[in-house]
């Protein structure tokens, strides 16, 4: 049964979705991406790349925080035709996770059956040093919310066991090998922030087995498996967590650090994405 909730998001995504055809050349993409900070460089590798304003969509969101662009980029990186979220709606914007739902909706209206994540995330492994990435392997949803609440029937009570897709994931590792860079696999926990964590936090988190930290890619990853996509994700390290080091964590280092590897990060995802089998 669907709630008034789940009947507005699919008539927005149907609404959205039918803008964008109307206005793209482009054919149907097949992948999906949302890009954190430092992986806006990404829309560089797009070829015959068409570009939408989300204030141009209809019900899409307009994130406030500075390093994500609201806009849509369509067109084909290597033979793979993407739809790239170049910002995202983070819940500590809002207080509540179902800011990309439209987005990622409208995502899979449009044909993609793969949402590839980005974000920027602090480091709680000492093997997982500030520049490199981390493939995704699952998650600790440490401030326990979801997107779904509100939404009734069967179809809430999503399982999250292979969360963050395991063959997608080892085609990621093995071009990173091929492309020599650096990527670790890992467990993400979420913080809504937008406050960053303390030490103790922190200690906690790798009690609990997470590998890097961050305030966003949860609520994202339980929306695309609710509509039943395909989801890999990656952290690029700007940081370690708080007490494992001595710098000064902020929102303006978090940027620094992202920016100071984003060609790595940009250039070694067009290349997956040129690769990838969706």
């Amino acid at each position: 049964m669907q709630t008034n909730l789940g009947l507005e998001i699919q008539k927005n995504a149907a609404i959205a979705a039918n803008y964008i055809q109307e206005l793209s050349s482009i054919a149907a993409p097949t992948v999906g991406l949302i890009l954190g900070s430092g992986w806006a460089d990404v829309t560089a590798h797009i070829q015959n790349a068409q570009k939408i304003s989300y204030a141009d969509i209809p019900a899409f969101p307009q994130p406030t925080v500075q390093g994500h662009v609201p806009e849509l980029w369509l067109g084909n990186i290597g033979p793979t035709r993407v739809a790239v979220l170049a910002g995202r709606k983070h819940s500590y914007e809002t207080g509540h996770a179902q800011g990309m739902f439209i987005p990622i909706a409208t995502l899979k209206a449009l044909g993609c059956s793969i949402l590839v994540q980005t974000n920027a995330g602090g480091s709680v492994n000492s093997k997982i040093p500030v520049g490199s990435l981390m493939a995704i392997s699952d998650h600790l949803n440490l401030a326990q919310i979801s997107p779904l609440v509100g939404l009734e029937g069967s179809d809430r009570f999503v399982p999250l066991g292979n969360a963050y897709d395991a063959q997608l994931r080892q085609e990621a590792l093995a071009v990173a090998a091929q492309s020599n860079t650096p990527m670790a696999q890992g467990v993400y926990a979420w913080f809504m922030g937008p406050h960053f964590e303390t030490p103790a936090e922190i200690r906690m988190c790798q009690t609990l087995g997470a590998d890097a930290v961050g305030m966003s890619t949860v609520p994202e990853t339980i929306i695309a498996r609710y509509l039943q996509m395909r989801v890999l994700a990656f952290s690029l390290i700007t940081n370690m967590g708080a007490g494992l080091s001595d710098e000064a964590i902020s929102h303006a280092h978090t940027l620094a650090q992202a920016q100071a590897a984003s060609a790595m990060a940009s250039n070694y995802l067009a290349t997956l994405l040129g690769q990838i089998k969706a």
